[in-house]
């Protein structure tokens, strides 16, 4: 494990056409992510059932989530969809043909996710099906650039295929909804560090995701407290969750960026391996006028949640001459304002 300092208890230990179904047989295929449920809370961070109807809308993004009986996804359950879609982006990179519904060996799910594959991990595994199947979301996210305002599961349905003689499930398919399935074709995904499926506690899952979505290539993001708060989906109290950053602060083993505390009640982010393009220009500081400005023309947003996707915008448009940062990040702002996004 590269980079990352660890504590006594902090991480587990690390143990072409269309088709009708996509088999899940790629060997170490890297573990991927979609960006909508990155950036944004779906999941649960609560160790017990949990059943509340969450609601969250920030900057123009509507999320309401209801729990079936069995209780709300959590964010460990989410590994599932991590699994496959680290396969089906790693079977379009190499050219197969891929569909919605998939096949996995349930083995194969508990040891990339750094799971036990013990009886208990297994009955674990049907109780996390059930809770993606039964978790209903509505929402507005684009998804592969369309636009609509809807309500599905996390998966459409799910089956076990094979079973052993024990009852014990040896395959499992799985249908993905189709929201999700129109991020995976659109590439709307991002690489997570393999140590992920190490951290022990939802919310530090929760923090690096949001972590790993803003940064990017940059070499630092900040971000208030009250917006990490509110972007992590935390039910707890702000000065609870609060403790709960400065605890992680000083555990320090989030894999690939390491937190601080600054002044003004801010979290600052900076990757390990300041994971940098160090050909080409790079964008000067901007200066604190233009973020007091930009926080005049998008009150309520996060400034610096607004820098970070600048620079992002900036580097995807192939890093142009710029005669004016500030005026190009306040021109960035007032866009996104408009669209209110």
């Amino acid at each position: 494990m590269t980079g990352v300092v660890t504590s006594a208890g902090g991480l587990l230990p690390d143990r072409h056409p269309q088709v009708d179904f996509f088999l899940c047989d790629i060997f170490d295929a890297i573990p991927k992510d979609d960006l909508a449920t990155m950036e944004h809370p779906v999941f649960s961070l609560s160790t017990r059932p949990d059943r509340r109807i969450l609601s969250y809308e920030h900057n123009g993004t509507m999320i309401e989530v209801t729990p079936s009986v069995k209780g709300l996804a959590t964010i460990h359950d989410k590994d599932i969809l991590i699994f496959c879609v680290s396969q089906l982006m790693a079977a379009i990179n190499a050219g197969r043909g891929v569909s919605r519904t998939l096949t996995l060996r349930a083995h194969d799910l508990l040891v990339a996710t750094n799971r036990e594959t013990s009886g208990d991990a297994y009955r674990r595994l049907v109780e996390s099906f059930e809770r993606l199947a039964g978790t209903r979301i509505k929402t507005n996210i684009v998804t592969g650039d369309a636009e609509v305002t809807s309500g599905f599961g996390l998966i459409e349905s799910w089956e076990i295929v094979r079973k052993t003689r024990g009852g014990r499930m040896v395959s499992v398919a799985v249908t993905l909804s189709e929201w999700l399935y129109r991020a995976v074709l659109s590439k709307s995904v991002l690489t997570l560090s393999r140590d992920y499926f190490r951290l022990r506690k939802p919310l530090e899952r929760r923090i690096y995701e949001l972590a790993r979505k803003h940064c990017g290539k940059q070499d630092h993001w900040r971000i208030s407290v009250e917006t990490l708060l509110k972007k992590s989906g935390s039910a707890s109290p702000r000065r609870v969750f609060r403790k709960m950053i400065r605890d992680m602060i000083a555990a320090n083993h989030l894999p690939d960026y390491e937190m601080s505390e600054e002044e003004g009640d801010i979290i600052r982010f900076t990757s390990r391996a300041r994971v940098l393009d160090s050909e080409g220009p790079q964008l000067p500081p901007l200066k604190s006028a233009a973020l007091e400005r930009a926080r005049d023309m998008a009150p309520g947003w996060d400034v610096y949640a607004l820098e970070a996707d600048w620079r992002a915008y900036w580097a995807a448009s192939g890093k142009p001459k710029l005669h004016s940062s500030e005026q190009a990040f306040l021109g960035f702002v007032k866009t996104k304002v408009a669209k209110g996004r």
